[in-house]
């Protein structure tokens, strides 16, 4: 297949491009700032490239704006936003003008479309939450209307905690988990739900071929757990203590707006339309998971 990909150097991206290269597909990274491709794009500025002389067969749409790296002031939500909807929108809509329309559009959103759960299972019957998260992720979503339209076959992937040692919240936490100064955030009982970068790499590979997976999917593994679960898992793992609790005040200094919706809030998501179409997970414990997540790194 022929496959046009943004995000193409981000945690998932980077992944996803190595195992579609090997599996033989032909990848067009769609990138900023150059014309040296055939597919290039200024999603802030509204312009977009795309060489109609190359058949795409898929795309995958997985950009936008980094949402932990800093604090939340009002002009980086913004930043975060209109990178995911002005983008998304560019992109859906000139896929639907095309004259060799792609057969298929994967287009990144995230759990946090679901707000804070608290302790109750949710999945995509469930209605969308309430906070900033949840807002961007159903703007998100709309934004790919254009290509539905069109009869784009169009895929939402709501995307929990990936793990992966190379990137994300695993890597970030290695170096205080390692030092011994990893512990539980706030009570410790909020819901984190996690999937593997593999799981992640091996799902959207089935949603290119099978014709009959459409609309949104949670990709997350069948077990979520508590945050002070995560935090024994990960500390049993890397064989160090964690009796180092970050406070729930603690985490509001430091990290304002963005510690009650990442860190704080709970997130307990099921995948009930990815099992239905009877996919396997390669990580469903989050022990093992760990294990050998970390020891592939080594």
């Amino acid at each position: 297949m022929n496959i046009l990909l943004t995000g193409s150097t981000g945690l998932i991206g980077t992944a996803l491009s190595k195992n579609l290269k090997a599996q033989g597909h032909t990848l067009y990274p769609l990138r900023r700032n150059t014309t040296a491709g055939k597919h290039f794009w200024e999603p802030d500025e509204g312009h977009i490239h795309l060489d109609e002389e190359t058949k795409i067969d898929a795309v995958i749409h997985l950009a936008g704006e980094n949402i932990a790296d800093t604090r939340w002031t009002q002009k980086k939500k913004e930043r975060i936003l209109n990178s995911r909807v002005h983008g998304t929108r560019l992109l859906a809509e000139t896929l639907s003008q095309l004259k060799h329309k792609p057969e298929v559009l994967i287009s990144g959103s995230a759990i946090g479309y679901y707000g804070d759960t608290g302790n109750n299972i949710v999945d995509e019957d469930s209605p969308r939450g309430e906070g900033f998260l949840s807002d961007i992720a159903t703007q998100w979503e709309a934004a790919t209307q254009a290509a539905e339209d069109a009869g784009i076959r169009t895929i939402h992937i709501r995307t929990g905690i990936v793990l992966s040692p190379d990137g994300g919240v695993l890597q970030k936490m290695l170096f205080p988990f390692t030092m011994g100064l990893g512990g539980v955030v706030g009570n410790g009982q909020q819901y984190m739900s996690w999937i593997s970068i593999d799981d992640v790499v091996a799902i959207i590979e089935t949603m290119l071929l099978n014709k009959e997976m459409y609309g949104p999917y949670n990709l997350v593994a069948p077990n979520p757990v508590t945050n002070y679960t995560f935090t024994k898992s990960l500390g049993k793992v890397l064989r160090r203590p964690t009796v180092s609790p970050l406070p729930a005040f603690m985490a509001r200094i430091m990290f304002g707006e963005m510690a009650d919706a990442l860190l704080l809030s709970s997130s307990r998501v099921a995948a009930t339309r990815l099992n239905k179409t009877g996919y396997k997970f390669a990580d469903t414990d989050l022990t093992d998971a760990l294990t050998r997540l970390l020891k592939k790194n080594n």
